[in-house]
């Protein structure tokens, strides 16, 4: 009854966050973390939590997966060398700052270090969550560092465990050694599964067994990589990546219509579960604490997370002036943002599951049997390291205000651009089209109408005084009342027992896609 106990309470908690943070300008993420911790209260619960295998092994390549499906390659490429420099630069520097602050402390290095590379990484999900309303380049760049800096993270934390245990030997050589097999050997295995993925997906006519390959897919580029003790989360992101250029040529509508959603609302159900299970793990960790008082603990983590803070924001204010002094490319003047802009990429330096599941991965024991040195301590500073990064997310309105972000435009222009260009493509085409298809004549002018009308739309741009608009929206308003009145004349012959529950699932989802089609054609208006 405890594992149906928590799926009831995690469903519950995700409704009200939810729900409260629509109505209340509130990150959802800092009111699950909450709710977790006050779940952390019930007596038979406050212990409850994954085992750090689950998160690493099946929350973070599902969720890494579909953030790499659905980030943009363009914007990675033009801001490659930000992405590059703070997904292994910055995490380096970070992971090190840590763990003198730590030794500092009173920790032995090789804790220290445990607990630097835990939290080094920022989390792809929080990311996700907390910045998604953010122009597409910050947000894109944001991602990539987040998708891609686990990766350099896991390496350090590797090999700080195995040193601390006993089983790893640091020398030069060694870890220059497992930084290229973790990068070298997670790209190609990621690489190698997403070419067979789209091998495979390419030759699938049935909607339902492709999407689950892609359900498969990132799992078995995460074990690739595992299998040759490679980074199994760049194995992901490379395949997620490479398979996001490809699946739009040999993705059908009814695939994409069928995995799209599933995808959608799974990763947020996973990504929600680890915001309420990262204040379960907070609320148990400062509850086991032994090896110090809670004043102490409470004090490390207030400093630690300074540090964390601290360096990003020192980093985002000197790595770009040193850059600019050395590339003085015209295009790259083009691409500068000012300091005040640089202040969102600072504050969105979030911590979540990845540092959390690594802390909680830390041994019991080193290889003499002795105890890990303040593996109870480690887990409590991460937790509330966590928590208190994740609570930047409430000043972050307030600093994209300041930061006065320009207005990004150029979705919206592209999506334009886009449409305008598809349209006139089928215009182009619809003579050579309905003479090989054996079209008449009259159903050909029907549809070059048609096309007329979505063209004309388009060219108004959603302004209000158009004649064109104005009888396209009237013409929706009508259509989606008429579908209204159809759903109910289908659900009263279901009543009368005239038609089958069968039937009426069958024609209610006709008239769903023609409604869902409705809602989305209409121009939209700033």
């Amino acid at each position: 009854m405890l594992g149906l106990e928590m799926v009831v309470l995690l469903g519950l908690a995700l409704v009200v966050c939810g729900a409260l943070a629509s109505r209340y300008p509130i990150a959802p993420a800092i009111l699950l973390v909450l709710s977790g911790v006050l779940i952390g209260f019930i007596p038979h619960l406050g212990s409850t939590g994954l085992p750090p295998e689950v998160v690493l092994l099946v929350f973070l390549p599902a969720i890494l997966y579909w953030e790499s499906l659905t980030t943009s390659l363009r914007e990675i490429h033009n801001n490659l060398r930000v992405v590059v420099l703070t997904s292994t630069v910055l995490v380096f520097v970070t992971a090190g700052a840590v763990a003198v602050t730590a030794h500092e402390l009173g920790m032995q290095w090789g804790p220290a270090w445990v607990l630097g590379a835990a939290l080094a990484p920022t989390d792809a999900t929080a990311v996700g969550v907390l910045a998604r309303n953010l122009p597409r380049r910050t947000v894109t760049t944001l991602r990539a560092e987040s998708l891609i800096n686990d990766g350099t993270a896991l390496v350090l934390y590797g090999l700080a465990v195995g040193v601390t245990v006993g089983e790893e030997q640091l020398t030069g050589w060694h870890v220059t050694w497992l930084v290229v097999l973790s990068y070298g050997g997670g790209i190609l295995a990621g690489g190698l599964v997403g070419l067979l993925s789209w091998q495979v997906r390419r030759r699938m006519d049935d909607p339902m067994l492709e999407g689950i390959a892609m359900l498969v897919t990132p799992f078995a580029a995460f074990l690739a990589a595992e299998a040759v003790e490679a980074s199994g989360v760049l194995a992901v992101v490379s395949c997620g990546l490479f398979i996001s250029q490809v699946a739009p040529r040999i993705t059908n509508a009814a695939t994409r219509h069928l995995v799209t959603p599933f995808w959608s609302l799974s990763t947020t159900v996973l990504s929600s579960a680890l915001f309420v299970l990262i204040g379960i793990s907070a609320h148990s960790a400062f509850r086991a604490l032994s090896s110090t008082t809670l004043l102490e603990a409470l004090a490390d983590i207030l400093v630690v997370t300074a540090v964390v803070i601290g360096v990003r924001w020192l980093w985002t204010y000197t790595t770009p002036y040193v850059i600019r002094a050395i590339d003085r490319r015209p295009v790259q003047r083009e691409r500068r943002v000012s300091a005040r802009q640089r202040t969102v990429n600072a504050t969105a330096g979030f911590r979540g599951a990845i540092s959390l599941a690594a802390v909680l991965a830390v041994p019991h024991e080193v290889e003499s049997g002795a105890p890990f040195p303040d593996r109870d301590l480690i887990i409590v500073i991460a937790s509330g390291v966590i928590v208190l990064t994740l609570l930047q997310a409430l000043v972050l309105p307030a600093v994209v205000r300041f930061a006065r972000l320009p207005a990004d435009e150029s979705v919206a222009e592209e999506i334009q651009l886009a449409e305008e260009v598809s349209l006139d493509a089928a215009i182009e085409a619809i003579d050579e089209t309905a003479s090989e298809l054996g079209v008449s004549d009259r159903v050909t002018d029907r549809v070059r109408r048609e096309l007329d009308k979505q063209r004309k739309l388009l060219a108004a741009n959603g302004s209000d005084g158009d004649p064109f608009v104005q009888h396209d929206g009237e013409y929706t308003s009508l259509s989606l009342a008429l579908i209204a009145r159809r759903r109910e004349a289908i659900l009263q012959l279901r009543d009368e027992r005239r038609i089958d529950d069968i039937v009426l699932r069958q024609v209610q989802a006709r008239l769903d896609i023609e409604e869902i089609r409705f809602s989305r054609a209409g121009p939209t208006t700033e």
